[in-house]
């Protein structure tokens, strides 16, 4: 079983956190910020550090008044569509991808701008990422050795290994059983 999560789970988390930590609402933040004497984004900044908002909380607060970037407005699905639109014959790869995933377990799929985070109930354990004609897979495995296909991740540091995907065959047994040995590392 899957969940699909995109940008506005974290909103949530970030009006949650500015809440926490100001002991303030959203709607009041929004008033203050609207009849505070800034112009710009880094005025914006310098106000409410001198404040003491400061983190995801700053930054909500910034985007609530500036805009938020057309990424965390998208859905999921619209993240990914934008991942593969230059790369449509990529997209059978993913969703190759997703089902051997799935097969592990309880996950969470993740949509962002550039990338797919595939979260165990404790953490990441997996990222996708399309790159010109193949899909990197990137695994948090801790002792998984860079050979043959699997190589030192270029994805992200906590992924140590990946390997590149240029068919739905190449979800293999291998890729498979690297897979739910990540997932199991990172329950």
């Amino acid at each position: 079983m899957s969940t699909i999560r995109d940008w506005q789970q974290n909103r949530a988390m970030w009006v949650r956190g500015l809440e926490k930590q100001t002991n303030q609402k959203l709607d009041c933040w929004n008033r203050l910020v609207r009849k505070a004497p800034v112009t710009d984004e880094n005025d914006l900044r310098t106000w409410l550090t001198d404040l003491g908002v400061t983190g995801y909380a700053q930054t909500l607060l910034v985007m609530e008044r500036f805009g938020y970037p057309d990424f965390l407005t998208a859905t999921a699905d619209e993240l990914i569509a934008r991942q593969y639109a230059e790369r449509s014959h990529l997209r059978v790869v993913y969703d190759a991808i997703i089902n051997a995933a799935t097969e592990c377990g309880e996950i969470v799929i993740q949509a962002r701008k550039t990338y797919v985070s595939l979260v165990a109930p404790r953490r990441t354990f997996a990222r996708i990422k399309p790159v010109r004609n193949q899909v990197d897979l990137g695994l948090r495995l801790e002792d998984c050795e860079p050979v043959g296909r699997i190589e030192p991740s270029r994805i992200h540091h906590t992924m140590r290994v990946q390997i590149g995907l240029k068919s739905p065959q190449d979800v293999d047994p291998e890729v498979r059983h690297l897979l739910a040995q990540a997932y199991l590392e990172n329950l």
